[in-house]
């Protein structure tokens, strides 16, 4: 059990048979009357986000997220699939249950796939990938005072903002949490 004052930011736990993370938290001390915990969490399951207002004296039930480490293969336009690198074994999954979770990982990459009582709800892809630029307008001289930056395609079909010395054919270091240009790899 976790007591709601005791809430930071990414606990998962369950409330009324629902699955939700902690997205911000903020303990409210009014002049008058008692305090209280402000947050936004995340129903993990549906991916809806709902501020909701806590006792800090409130005890949620404190939810066990099992992580397994499976190889990306491919998708076929309907599932996605990966693989225990383990068992060998193969599982597909739907679009609707891995959101924008892929649009930074290629074929091959490890990803970490989250479950909750042996039924996955989505993945998590590395933090930081090294993908190549595939298409992107040339920087101009003079453009780079300002530290402009430029729309650019990765490989994966992505599109992020990077700087305008980056030109097509590099490789590039991607944070997967910000979808940020890091540096050239």
């Amino acid at each position: 059990m976790i007591s709601a004052g005791d809430f930071k930011n990414g606990i998962t736990f369950e409330m009324d048979g629902q699955l939700f993370q902690i997205i911000e938290f903020q303990h409210v001390k009014p002049g008058k009357g008692a305090a209280f915990v402000r947050t936004r969490i995340k129903n993990i399951i549906t991916g809806a986000t709902v501020e909701k207002t806590f006792n800090p004296n409130d005890k949620m039930q404190k939810a066990r997220i099992e992580k397994k480490s499976m190889e990306y293969l491919y998708n076929d336009g309907e599932l996605y699939y990966f693989m225990d690198t383990e068992t060998y074994e193969q599982m597909p999954l739907g679009k609707e249950k891995l959101g924008d979770a892929l649009k930074f990982v290629k074929e091959n990459m490890i990803v970490t796939v989250l479950s909750y009582k042996n039924n996955v709800f989505g993945v998590e892809p590395p933090t930081f990938v090294e993908l190549e630029i595939v298409e992107t307008e040339p920087g101009f001289k003079g453009d780079t005072a300002t530290g402009a930056t430029k729309h650019a395609t990765v490989e994966t079909g992505a599109i992020i903002k990077v700087p305008l010395f980056i030109e097509q054919g590099e490789k590039i270091r991607i944070d997967t949490r910000t979808g940020e240009y890091m540096e050239r790899a």
